[in-house]
Protein backbone atom coordinates (compact mmCIF):
# COMPACT_ATOMS: atom_id res chain seq x y z
CA UNK A 1 0.00 0.00 0.00
CA UNK A 2 1.18 3.30 -0.86
CA UNK A 3 0.11 6.34 1.41
CA UNK A 4 0.97 10.15 0.46
CA UNK A 5 1.15 12.42 3.08
CA UNK A 6 0.62 16.30 2.60
CA UNK A 7 2.19 19.19 4.98
CA UNK A 8 4.37 16.61 6.26
CA UNK A 9 6.35 19.62 7.78
CA UNK A 10 3.57 20.64 10.34
CA UNK A 11 2.60 19.21 13.82
CA UNK A 12 0.32 16.53 12.54
CA UNK A 13 2.04 15.92 9.36
CA UNK A 14 5.53 15.23 11.57
CA UNK A 15 3.90 12.46 13.81
CA UNK A 16 2.15 10.77 10.57
CA UNK A 17 5.26 9.95 9.06
CA UNK A 18 6.44 8.80 12.29
CA UNK A 19 2.66 6.48 12.62
CA UNK A 20 2.00 5.67 8.78
CA UNK A 21 5.54 3.79 8.38
CA UNK A 22 4.30 0.61 9.28
CA UNK A 23 1.47 0.88 7.17
CA UNK A 24 3.16 0.73 4.02
CA UNK A 25 5.32 2.82 1.43
CA UNK A 26 5.01 6.49 2.94
CA UNK A 27 5.77 9.26 0.20
CA UNK A 28 6.07 12.43 2.68
CA UNK A 29 5.78 15.62 0.88
CA UNK A 30 6.13 19.15 1.90
CA UNK A 31 4.17 22.97 1.47
CA UNK A 32 7.04 23.41 -0.96
CA UNK A 33 6.80 19.66 -2.60
CA UNK A 34 3.05 20.13 -2.62
CA UNK A 35 1.78 23.53 -3.76
CA UNK A 36 -1.83 23.93 -2.74
CA UNK A 37 -2.70 26.88 -4.72
CA UNK A 38 -1.59 24.96 -8.14
CA UNK A 39 -4.33 21.99 -8.96
CA UNK A 40 -2.47 21.24 -11.72
CA UNK A 41 0.69 20.16 -10.08
CA UNK A 42 -1.66 18.26 -7.32
CA UNK A 43 -3.01 16.32 -9.45
CA UNK A 44 -0.13 15.73 -11.24
CA UNK A 45 2.12 14.94 -8.04
CA UNK A 46 -1.08 12.23 -7.12
CA UNK A 47 -1.02 10.85 -10.76
CA UNK A 48 3.23 10.50 -9.91
CA UNK A 49 3.33 8.77 -6.98
CA UNK A 50 0.02 6.94 -7.58
CA UNK A 51 -1.04 6.55 -4.05
CA UNK A 52 -3.79 4.23 -2.07
CA UNK A 53 -4.68 6.84 0.53
CA UNK A 54 -3.90 10.29 0.53
CA UNK A 55 -3.89 12.14 4.21
CA UNK A 56 -4.18 15.72 3.56
CA UNK A 57 -2.60 17.36 7.01
CA UNK A 58 -1.57 20.83 4.79
CA UNK A 59 -3.65 23.70 5.73
CA UNK A 60 -3.81 27.77 6.12
CA UNK A 61 -4.06 27.61 9.81
CA UNK A 62 -3.30 31.66 10.84
CA UNK A 63 -6.85 31.83 11.99
CA UNK A 64 -5.97 35.42 12.79
CA UNK A 65 -4.49 36.57 9.41
CA UNK A 66 -6.95 34.64 7.39
CA UNK A 67 -9.50 37.70 8.02
CA UNK A 68 -7.44 39.23 5.76
CA UNK A 69 -5.90 36.58 3.47
CA UNK A 70 -9.62 35.08 2.64
CA UNK A 71 -8.72 34.08 -0.79
CA UNK A 72 -5.83 32.41 -0.24
CA UNK A 73 -7.19 30.27 3.25
CA UNK A 74 -10.19 28.94 0.51
CA UNK A 75 -7.74 27.84 -2.06
CA UNK A 76 -5.94 25.83 0.59
CA UNK A 77 -8.26 24.56 2.96
CA UNK A 78 -11.48 24.59 0.94
CA UNK A 79 -10.42 24.12 -3.31
CA UNK A 80 -7.43 22.15 -2.36
CA UNK A 81 -8.98 19.02 -0.66
CA UNK A 82 -11.68 19.13 -3.21
CA UNK A 83 -9.24 18.59 -6.39
CA UNK A 84 -7.22 16.04 -4.02
CA UNK A 85 -10.31 13.98 -3.11
CA UNK A 86 -11.65 14.35 -7.16
CA UNK A 87 -7.97 12.76 -8.19
CA UNK A 88 -8.21 10.30 -5.69
CA UNK A 89 -11.60 9.45 -6.75
CA UNK A 90 -10.26 8.55 -10.30
CA UNK A 91 -7.92 6.40 -8.55
CA UNK A 92 -10.71 4.31 -5.97
CA UNK A 93 -8.59 5.62 -3.07
CA UNK A 94 -8.94 7.05 -0.14
CA UNK A 95 -8.70 10.18 1.70
CA UNK A 96 -8.23 11.16 4.42
CA UNK A 97 -8.66 14.83 5.78
CA UNK A 98 -8.36 17.00 9.27
CA UNK A 99 -11.17 19.35 10.04
CA UNK A 100 -11.51 21.99 12.91
CA UNK A 101 -13.89 22.88 15.99
CA UNK A 102 -14.17 26.46 14.49
CA UNK A 103 -17.01 24.92 12.17
CA UNK A 104 -19.02 25.57 15.04
CA UNK A 105 -20.22 28.79 16.79
CA UNK A 106 -19.37 27.91 20.05
CA UNK A 107 -23.05 28.21 21.35
CA UNK A 108 -23.62 25.06 22.66
CA UNK A 109 -24.24 24.06 26.35
CA UNK A 110 -22.21 20.20 25.52
CA UNK A 111 -20.10 19.22 23.39
CA UNK A 112 -20.58 19.25 19.53
CA UNK A 113 -21.90 15.75 17.68
CA UNK A 114 -21.07 15.13 13.93
CA UNK A 115 -24.91 15.60 13.09
CA UNK A 116 -24.78 19.36 15.01
CA UNK A 117 -25.34 21.70 12.16
CA UNK A 118 -22.25 23.91 11.41
CA UNK A 119 -22.35 27.52 12.03
CA UNK A 120 -18.36 28.70 11.86
CA UNK A 121 -18.07 32.69 13.18
CA UNK A 122 -14.71 33.02 11.32
CA UNK A 123 -12.86 32.78 7.77
CA UNK A 124 -10.54 30.15 8.57
CA UNK A 125 -13.83 27.97 10.15
CA UNK A 126 -15.95 28.91 7.07
CA UNK A 127 -12.85 28.18 4.29
CA UNK A 128 -12.33 24.53 6.45
CA UNK A 129 -16.15 23.83 6.31
CA UNK A 130 -15.76 24.55 2.58
CA UNK A 131 -13.00 21.72 2.54
CA UNK A 132 -15.26 19.27 4.00
CA UNK A 133 -17.89 20.34 1.48
CA UNK A 134 -15.89 19.71 -1.38
CA UNK A 135 -14.42 16.51 -0.37
CA UNK A 136 -17.85 15.18 0.19
CA UNK A 137 -19.36 16.27 -3.37
CA UNK A 138 -16.32 14.85 -4.88
CA UNK A 139 -17.35 11.53 -4.40
CA UNK A 140 -14.04 9.75 -3.46
CA UNK A 141 -13.90 7.61 -0.32
CA UNK A 142 -12.98 9.59 2.33
CA UNK A 143 -12.63 10.01 6.10
CA UNK A 144 -12.44 13.45 7.96
CA UNK A 145 -11.73 14.19 11.17
CA UNK A 146 -12.06 17.73 12.95
CA UNK A 147 -10.03 18.13 15.87
CA UNK A 148 -9.28 21.23 18.39
CA UNK A 149 -6.48 22.78 20.07
CA UNK A 150 -3.53 20.90 18.28
CA UNK A 151 -0.04 20.58 20.56
CA UNK A 152 3.08 18.91 20.09
CA UNK A 153 6.42 18.69 21.31
CA UNK A 154 7.64 20.67 17.95
CA UNK A 155 6.81 23.49 15.94
CA UNK A 156 4.36 26.75 17.37
CA UNK A 157 1.43 25.95 19.34
CA UNK A 158 0.00 26.64 22.91
CA UNK A 159 2.02 24.40 24.98
CA UNK A 160 5.34 26.09 23.38
CA UNK A 161 4.40 29.39 23.81
CA UNK A 162 3.28 28.91 27.75
CA UNK A 163 6.80 26.91 28.42
CA UNK A 164 8.91 30.18 26.94
CA UNK A 165 6.57 32.70 28.23
CA UNK A 166 6.35 30.84 31.91
CA UNK A 167 10.72 31.39 31.50
CA UNK A 168 10.60 34.39 30.99
CA UNK A 169 7.84 36.66 32.82
CA UNK A 170 6.19 36.24 36.66
CA UNK A 171 2.72 36.82 35.62
CA UNK A 172 0.76 35.89 32.78
CA UNK A 173 -3.23 36.29 31.64
CA UNK A 174 -4.66 33.76 29.48
CA UNK A 175 -8.36 33.89 28.12
CA UNK A 176 -10.40 31.30 30.96
CA UNK A 177 -13.73 31.60 29.05
CA UNK A 178 -13.45 29.47 26.00
CA UNK A 179 -13.53 25.52 26.32
CA UNK A 180 -11.97 22.67 24.66
CA UNK A 181 -10.13 19.93 24.48
CA UNK A 182 -6.20 20.13 24.24
CA UNK A 183 -5.38 17.74 21.35
CA UNK A 184 -1.40 16.07 20.77
CA UNK A 185 -0.51 15.94 16.78
CA UNK A 186 0.78 12.46 17.91
CA UNK A 187 -2.50 11.14 19.37
CA UNK A 188 -4.27 12.44 16.39
CA UNK A 189 -1.65 10.67 13.91
CA UNK A 190 -1.58 7.77 15.59
CA UNK A 191 -5.54 7.35 16.14
CA UNK A 192 -5.37 8.15 12.04
CA UNK A 193 -3.09 5.12 11.58
CA UNK A 194 -5.81 3.00 13.23
CA UNK A 195 -8.39 4.62 11.35
CA UNK A 196 -6.66 4.25 8.09
CA UNK A 197 -5.53 0.72 8.29
CA UNK A 198 -9.51 -0.10 9.25
CA UNK A 199 -10.98 1.51 6.48
CA UNK A 200 -8.43 0.40 4.25
CA UNK A 201 -9.64 -3.53 5.09
CA UNK A 202 -13.40 -2.21 4.66
CA UNK A 203 -12.58 -0.87 1.26
CA UNK A 204 -11.10 -4.36 0.54
CA UNK A 205 -14.29 -6.20 1.66
CA UNK A 206 -16.79 -3.88 0.13
CA UNK A 207 -17.83 -2.67 3.59
CA UNK A 208 -16.27 0.71 3.56
CA UNK A 209 -19.03 3.97 4.12
CA UNK A 210 -17.49 7.73 4.02
CA UNK A 211 -17.83 9.59 7.33
CA UNK A 212 -17.07 12.47 9.37
CA UNK A 213 -15.60 12.00 13.42
CA UNK A 214 -14.56 14.03 15.63
CA UNK A 215 -10.83 13.33 16.90
CA UNK A 216 -9.85 15.34 20.21
CA UNK A 217 -8.43 13.83 23.46
CA UNK A 218 -11.16 13.10 26.15
CA UNK A 219 -12.33 16.01 29.03
CA UNK A 220 -11.78 19.74 28.92
CA UNK A 221 -10.30 22.81 29.66
CA UNK A 222 -10.27 26.45 29.24
CA UNK A 223 -6.99 27.95 27.96
CA UNK A 224 -6.44 29.54 31.24
CA UNK A 225 -6.75 25.36 32.92
CA UNK A 226 -4.38 24.24 29.70
CA UNK A 227 -1.63 26.78 30.58
CA UNK A 228 -2.25 25.97 34.68
CA UNK A 229 -1.56 22.25 33.77
CA UNK A 230 1.72 23.13 31.58
CA UNK A 231 3.18 25.46 33.80
CA UNK A 232 2.54 22.59 37.30
CA UNK A 233 3.49 19.99 35.06
CA UNK A 234 6.61 21.88 34.08
CA UNK A 235 7.60 22.94 37.80
CA UNK A 236 7.67 19.13 38.78
CA UNK A 237 10.74 19.13 35.85
CA UNK A 238 13.82 19.78 36.80
CA UNK A 239 14.95 20.75 33.13
CA UNK A 240 12.19 23.65 32.77
CA UNK A 241 12.87 27.10 33.74
CA UNK A 242 9.39 28.44 35.73
CA UNK A 243 9.72 32.30 36.35
CA UNK A 244 5.38 32.57 36.20
CA UNK A 245 3.64 32.84 39.83
CA UNK A 246 0.56 34.49 38.91
CA UNK A 247 -1.78 33.00 36.25
CA UNK A 248 -4.64 35.37 35.37
CA UNK A 249 -7.76 34.36 34.44
CA UNK A 250 -9.48 37.02 31.81
CA UNK A 251 -12.67 37.04 29.36
CA UNK A 252 -12.04 36.49 25.83
CA UNK A 253 -12.99 40.64 25.31
CA UNK A 254 -10.17 41.32 27.18
CA UNK A 255 -7.94 40.02 24.41
CA UNK A 256 -8.99 40.99 21.37
CA UNK A 257 -7.93 39.65 17.80
CA UNK A 258 -9.00 39.92 14.44
CA UNK A 259 -10.46 36.62 14.11
CA UNK A 260 -13.75 35.94 16.97
CA UNK A 261 -12.77 32.16 18.66
CA UNK A 262 -16.19 30.06 19.62
CA UNK A 263 -16.13 29.93 23.60
CA UNK A 264 -17.52 26.37 23.29
CA UNK A 265 -15.10 23.99 21.02
CA UNK A 266 -15.54 20.57 23.04
CA UNK A 267 -16.47 17.97 20.53
CA UNK A 268 -18.05 14.77 21.38
CA UNK A 269 -15.92 11.77 20.74
CA UNK A 270 -18.03 8.66 21.25
CA UNK A 271 -19.00 8.22 17.71
CA UNK A 272 -15.47 7.91 16.81
CA UNK A 273 -14.52 5.51 19.62
CA UNK A 274 -17.53 2.87 19.42
CA UNK A 275 -16.98 2.77 15.59
CA UNK A 276 -13.09 2.63 15.51
CA UNK A 277 -13.14 0.42 19.47
CA UNK A 278 -11.30 3.46 20.82
CA UNK A 279 -10.97 4.71 24.07
CA UNK A 280 -9.34 8.16 23.49
CA UNK A 281 -7.31 9.49 26.48
CA UNK A 282 -7.47 12.52 28.63
CA UNK A 283 -5.68 15.55 27.69
CA UNK A 284 -3.82 15.85 30.72
CA UNK A 285 -2.37 12.18 30.36
CA UNK A 286 -1.68 12.98 26.82
CA UNK A 287 0.04 16.44 27.53
CA UNK A 288 2.11 14.42 30.55
CA UNK A 289 3.81 12.41 28.15
CA UNK A 290 4.43 15.10 25.60
CA UNK A 291 6.03 17.54 27.89
CA UNK A 292 9.00 14.27 28.23
CA UNK A 293 9.87 15.19 24.46
CA UNK A 294 10.18 18.98 24.81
Amino acid sequence: MKILISGCQGQVGWELMRALLPLGDVVALSRRQFDLTEPEKICAAIRDIGPDVLVNAAAYTAVDQAEQESELAQTINASAPGWMAEEMKKRQGLIIHYSTDYVFDGCSDRPYRETDSPKPINVYGKTKLAGEMAIRESGADHVVLRTSWVYAARGRNFLKTILRLAAEREELSIVADQNGSPTWARLIAETSAHILKQSVLEKKQGLFESDLYHLTSSGATSWHGFAEAIIAMARQRDDFKVKTRRLEAIPTSAYPLPAQRPLNSRLDVSKLEQKFGLHMPHWQDALSFCLQEV
